[in-house]
């Protein structure tokens, strides 16, 4: 039983077909059209329709050929994109006669969408347009056209690479070939394929009619991609706002298809999802918030979804949780995914820090923020909130591990409890943050970042840090194990390794086997050296963002802490013996 056996159906004839459409959620509520791709059928979208059929009215149908849609009659010339654009108003007129539907494709339901954007009969009938994994054919022609007329290297490369992807597409043109396969042993193991390199959950989805759909809809491509491609529209222009999904993984579409799609949509706004093809069933939470922000603020008169900062396409509408975020790197942190367009949770052990960070997050251009108070060397504390995290606001697509002490002092001076106190913050802290958001990333399926602030420190010895050096050096390797460990999972681990920062961490760091006055002046004394170095929390809070979108390991941040990490993998011995020179304290 799948979520679409609930929905309410019916039959649409156009152009010698019916056309199976379902119907979810409230008929008076905005209606959104998910338009399938090849080989699939509209069951590619029941996580997605679920999710959506809350707010709106949610329409799904059966490209003919497909699914439970008959097949036109014959296959040749039957599934040309005007006969596409046909069945689509036939839908539209029979669901939402009075109302523009917002648009949303994925593979060659968004490569028929687009002609349904760019021609003149559909203009009033279209709101918005979500696209995903499939690009307008005749944009696709342009493309090609511009790097054969000026080639050069970079373009040269694009093509090629683009070429390789596409190899299926070559097959398909292929006379017989595609429908022996697919009514033969491809047919039959296609689920499993995707299971095993789509990591689609169940092995896809159901319809016993694949073995057909596919074979109909070769005559997708035979129909349309070689007149188009050599003959493209110049007035493929889009007449509604467009909201671009790229998932980053895609084995068939390059990102380069879309560099200049603002010359054909100029109403873009451009996502991207560290993800497969197959994103209707891989992550269909993500999918669908970004649908129902997109659609709402084109209802509300908006266009686009408000996310201008930088990597905006990249984590609007995530949720991030950043510890530390009270202050320093770890507030300089929340605030750049707020302006990327993040969901923000701001924790600390300082309550008024935390909702101080909240509240600038959300003028910054957070769409959510709040406040969690919290002592993340209290393991009972964190399971708390990782529950409360969970229940209030969903799980959480990056974890920022960043809370931390400072202890100075020599080994000696450093007594068992400084010890204790600095591990149970900067190393257990991170463990539980790990443990407790990274299952529920894990068990979620989906994928995710974990990033874990170290130090220079962590690969640079020093005589007067031995007990915060050994904290940050754990982080660093719990990082990597962690990283093999998740990486099939697709969740990226990221140990940031900042250098001298001007942070207020030096007004609070702990100075060991001296008395008070004599702690408080070495705090001043190095609060002005790291205020001399003036290295601000924001160029690490970038680097951190940089790291998650390149999926990076380690990621050294100052110039000395880039130069150390170098050090510390050619030139060993020197820093041992830089770690003999006693501080000037």
């Amino acid at each position: 039983m799948t979520v679409l056996d609930g929905a309410r159906e019916r039959r649409v004839r156009t152009g010698g077909v019916e056309l199976c459409v379902a119907e979810l959620g409230d008929p008076h509520q905005p209606t959104v059209v998910l338009v399938h791709g090849y080989p699939d059928s509209k069951e590619v979208w029941s996580e997605v329709a679920a999710r959506l059929a809350d707010t709106f009215h949610v329409v799904l149908y059966d490209v003919r050929g497909h699914g439970r849609s008959t097949a036109p009659s014959p296959l040749r010339g039957g599934f040309t994109l005007e006969k596409l654009t046909d069945d689509f108003l036939a839908v539209a007129d029979a669901v939402s006669p009075d109302r523009p539907v917002h648009l949303v494709g994925h593979d060659w339901g968004s490569v028929q969408s687009w002609e349904f954007v760019t021609v003149k009969r559909t203009e009033g009938r279209i709101a918005s347009f979500t696209s995903m994994s499939g690009p307008s054919l005749d944009h696709f022609g342009h493309w090609i056209d511009k790097r054969l007329k000026r080639p050069t290297p970079r373009r040269v490369g694009q093509l090629l690479g683009q070429g390789a992807k596409s190899w299926y597409v070559y097959l398909l043109h292929t006379p017989v070939l595609p429908e022996l396969a697919w009514r033969g042993p491809l047919g039959k193991r296609w689920p499993g394929i995707l299971e095993r390199v789509e990591k689609v959950p169940g092995g896809g989805y159901p319809t016993a009619s694949l073995p057909s759909d596919a074979a109909h809809g070769a005559w997708l491509y035979r129909d349309n991609v070689r007149p188009r491609l050599r003959r493209p529209r110049e007035d493929a222009y889009a007449h509604v706002p467009v909201q671009l999904i790229t998932p980053l993984g895609d084995a068939f579409l390059s990102e380069r298809l879309y560099d200049d799609l603002e010359l054909w949509a100029p109403r873009l706004t451009r996502r991207t999802l560290p993800a497969k093809h197959w994103v209707p069933r891989t992550r269909p939470d993500r999918l669908a918030d970004w649908i129902t922000e997109f659609v709402t603020a084109t209802e509300d008169g908006r266009s686009g979804t408000g996310a201008n900062g930088k990597h905006a396409d990249r984590f609007g509408g995530q949720l991030v949780l950043v510890t530390g975020a009270g202050n320093g790197i770890g507030r300089a942190t929340a605030f750049a995914f707020a302006e990327a367009g993040a969901r923000v949770v701001a924790v600390d052990r300082d309550a008024e820090a935390a909702a101080r960070t909240a509240e600038l997050s959300r003028l910054i251009g957070a769409p959510a923020a709040w406040a969690e108070t919290v002592d993340v060397s209290d393991e009972q504390a964190m399971e708390k909130l990782a529950a409360r995290v969970a229940a209030e606001y969903g799980v959480v697509d990056v974890l920022v591990n960043n809370a931390g002490i400072g202890l100075s002092g020599s080994f000696f001076d450093t007594t068992p409890e400084d010890w204790k106190k600095v591990l149970d913050v900067n190393l257990w802290g991170v463990i539980h943050g790990c443990r407790l958001f990274g299952r529920q990333m894990a068990e979620r399926g989906q994928g995710g970042h974990i990033v874990n602030t170290a130090s220079a420190a962590a690969f640079q010895p020093s005589r007067a840090l031995p007990a915060y050096g050994t904290s940050k050096a754990a982080v660093l390797m719990l990082s990597e194990c962690l990283r093999a460990e998740l990486a099939d999972q697709g969740i990226g681990v990221t140990a940031i390794c900042p250098g001298l920062v001007n942070t207020n961490i030096t007004a609070t760091a702990r100075f060991a086997g001296v008395d008070a006055a004599e702690e408080k002046r070495r705090q001043q004394r190095t609060a002005r050296l790291y205020g001399a170095r003036n290295y601000p929390p924001e160029k690490v809070a970038d680097a951190v963002l940089e790291a998650v979108v390149h999926n990076r390991a380690v990621v050294p941040v100052t110039p000395e802490a880039r130069g150390a990490h170098l050090m510390s993998r050619f030139a060993p011995r020197v820093l041992r013996r830089l770690a003999r020179v006693k501080p000037p304290l």
